[in-house]
């Protein structure tokens, strides 16, 4: 695959939204999530994970070109949607105090970032040139570094959660 201009473009908004998403993560949410009950700590985390229905704009025309290929879009657009119902699912159960939200955060986060992988995979297996992505471009310069990053306070309170259930017998 060609690199051209567009990938280099997009490389840097790529690479500085992860950078200022990280540094906002470790700085401001996690300092205040990190001691707080999954109710409250991962509530604002998995509403966000619900935006990324946006998503599903790799499928409309007119919003990404007609070039986009279908091999990118169609598994990233409903990747995306199956993250979305598995994050209302957990969110659901951490918010109703359930049995099944440790497991269900944990296929979410799992299956979450397994999508997003994917996705940035398939951008150049499927020689994807980020000018086909159209209005979608904020998406995947935005969205996606800062859903790797929930994704990865997700799981490091996951695991914070499952060391302090072990320590105290419980999973409170």
């Amino acid at each position: 695959m060609e690199i051209t201009a567009n990938h280099v473009h997009f490389f840097i908004s790529y690479a500085v939204a992860f950078l200022v998403f990280t540094l906002i993560g470790k700085w401001y949410v996690w300092p205040s999530i990190k001691d707080r009950s999954a109710k409250l700590a991962l509530t604002p985390l998995l509403l966000y994970a619900c935006l990324r229905i946006n998503g599903l704009m790799f499928l409309m025309p007119g919003l990404v070109s007609p070039d986009l290929p279908s091999a990118f879009a169609v598994p990233t657009a409903y990747g995306d949607l199956t993250a979305v119902v598995l994050a209302l699912l957990a969110l659901a159960c951490v918010r109703g105090e359930s049995a099944l939200a440790l497991p269900m955060l944990w296929l979410f986060n799992t299956v979450g970032l397994l999508d997003l992988i994917y996705a940035n995979i398939a951008t150049f297996k499927n020689h994807v040139d980020p000018a086909q992505l159209g209005a979608s471009y904020y998406l995947a310069v935005l969205n996606v570094p800062a859903m790797v990053v929930v994704h990865v306070m997700i799981f490091a309170y996951l695991l914070r959660w499952r060391g302090t259930a072990t320590a105290h017998g419980s999973a409170a």
